[in-house]
């Protein structure tokens, strides 16, 4: 053989073999199904804020009904014949015909329109009515005509509109005298039952909130189900109400644009299957801050002692061994550890020092976000601690040796050299830590988190930053949601949209750390080029 035909052979690539196109197909597998969870949850959540137009439905027995479609699917097929398609429709009207849910065979029906005149309005109980709107009057006026379409329902609609507005405003009112003025006297007088100043202003809030609350029943709304049936609302049982057979389309996108905000902003109503999560999104990016700010120094003290300080032995070892295994230890271990040292033995022990006068009524014996913060901070512990001695033991000797030999304590080598250099992978710690803590529900449940808590554990009143109290958390919302709602239907889009957000809190906050991961890794890199 020639060595011109060595030579050729010599420079011919090698190829990388099955398990290489093994891996990368994996890798892209895993891409394209994490990509297809997050389009999923991203369209069922989101559209669930979208304006749907509402069908009038009649069916071959003579059956009329109002409703919006939901899915469809197949029926069974019987002796070899299709079997045909049922659909299923959200009719609302609870407190009308007991339910809001009904399913019909799509063979039986006969005719569906979509009339520009149908209402569909959110209440406060009994979820939400769909039929005609009436009118629009003052409390005990009787003689109502029915406005049936054109202009007359526009008019009715715009009234209603115009008046639900002020109703709002009293409403806004009456929760921050509720939350703000009353809540605070009832605690202040509950420590001291003779304040007279407490006693009088209570009196003077409570008169003002009933005024608000006869305010906004002076109007009623009268309403028609699509059989003719009618009902007749009060203004302060009302939220909102849209005819979305008659919205265009940049119409429809504004109002998804609101109700999108809405759920950002507002309380859970209808045992969570309404409203917002306002509470729960301020609730988890809370508890995550406050662990990420106990974490992270006892983790990096514990890093450095394990590679800076100490004798790097057998005993040593044995710790790093203990370390790793405890970052696989199951998380509702820690909820137990963290219900019986943190809030039955520390939280107790508070309270018989500092409030006895409470007793029986727990203050800190109880669980609430410090506690929550706590036990999530011991759970993500040796996640901070492994990634942070990765980091130091990364950083090159000659670098502890040439601050030593220019003088330098061990001290001043360890604090002006080492961990400067280290921050990167102490952030690449905290990184996982909140990847993990954020999502994390088992250990919440037994450690300060709770179905319902409309108030954020942050208010005016000394001091401040309330960390006894329990407060809400997307992940365990979405479970309590999902698994204990009355209305399955109604609960999945709130799972599906308060899921995304979940997803979305996570990577803001991890983006927030990769950032400044990347900012100190490009200074240090820059100052070591210099």
């Amino acid at each position: 053989m020639s060595p011109a035909a060595v030579t050729g052979r010599a420079r011919l690539p090698r190829g990388e073999g099955a398990w290489a196109w093994l891996a990368a197909g994996s890798v892209a597998l895993s891409l394209l199904l994490l990509g297809g969870l997050l389009t999923l949850i991203a369209v069922r959540g989101l559209a669930h804020f979208w304006p749907a137009s509402v069908s009038l439905v009649e069916l071959d027995d003579g059956q009329v009904f109002a409703g919006r479609a939901v899915r469809e699917l197949p029926l069974p097929a019987a002796d070899g014949a299709s079997g045909g398609r049922e659909r299923l429709y959200f009719t609302g009207n609870r407190d009308l015909d007991g339910h809001v849910w009904q399913w019909v065979e799509v063979d039986r029906i006969v005719e569906s329109d979509r009339p520009r005149e149908l209402v569909v309005m959110e209440r406060l109980r009994h979820g939400d009515f769909i039929g005609r709107l009436v009118d629009v009057r003052p409390a005990g006026q009787t003689g109502a005509r029915t406005a049936e379409g054109g202009e007359a329902a526009w008019a009715a609609l715009q009234a209603l509109q115009a008046r639900l507005a002020a109703v709002g405003a009293l409403r806004g009112e009456r929760d921050d005298l509720q939350h703000g003025v009353i809540q605070p006297l009832v605690r202040r007088l509950e420590k001291d039952p003779g304040d007279r100043a407490a006693q009088r202003r209570l009196a003077e809030t409570n008169e003002r909130v009933r005024g608000l609350q006869e305010s906004m029943r002076r109007d009623v709304v009268v309403l028609e189900g699509v059989d003719g049936r009618r009902l007749l609302l009060t203004l302060d049982e009302v939220l909102r109400a849209w005819r979305p057979n008659a919205m265009s389309l940049p119409e429809k996108t504004g109002a998804w644009a609101r109700g999108v905000w809405r759920f950002l902003s507002e309380g859970p109503r209808a045992a969570n299957t309404a409203g917002g999560v306002w509470p729960a999104i301020f609730g988890t990016v809370l508890m995550v801050m406050l662990m990420s700010l106990l974490v992270t120094p006892f983790g990096v003290l514990a890093a450095v002692y394990l590679n800076e300080v100490a004798h790097q032995g057998r005993l040593t070892n044995w710790v790093r061994i203990a370390v790793r295994n405890l970052a696989g230890v199951p998380s509702i271990v820690y909820g137990v550890f963290g219900l019986g040292v943190f809030v039955y033995g520390i939280g107790g022990s508070l309270d018989e020092w500092f409030f006895s006068d409470e007793l029986p009524s727990p203050t800190f014996g109880t669980g609430g976000l410090l506690w929550a913060s706590l036990t999530l901070a011991l759970l993500t512990l040796p996640v901070v601690i492994v990634a942070t001695e990765e980091g130091l033991a990364r950083i090159p000797e000659h670098q502890r040796e040439g601050a030593l030999a220019l003088g330098a304590t061990r001290l001043e080598m360890l604090t002006r050299v080492v961990l400067p250099m280290a921050v990167p992978a102490m952030l690449t710690g905290v990184i996982l830590a909140v990847a993990r803590a954020a999502g994390e529900v088992a250990p919440l449940m037994l450690v300060g988190v709770a179905k319902l808590a409309p108030q954020v554990p942050v208010d005016g009143e000394f001091p401040f930053l309330h960390l006894d109290r329990k407060f809400m958390h997307l992940g365990y919302h979405v479970y309590d949601t999902a698994f204990h709602g009355d209305d399955i239907q109604a609960a999945m889009p709130v799972v599906y949209a308060t899921a995304l957000l979940l997803v979305l809190v996570v990577v803001v906050l991890n983006l927030t750390a990769i950032f400044l991961r990347h900012y100190f890794r490009a200074r240090h890199g820059a100052l070591s080029r210099h």
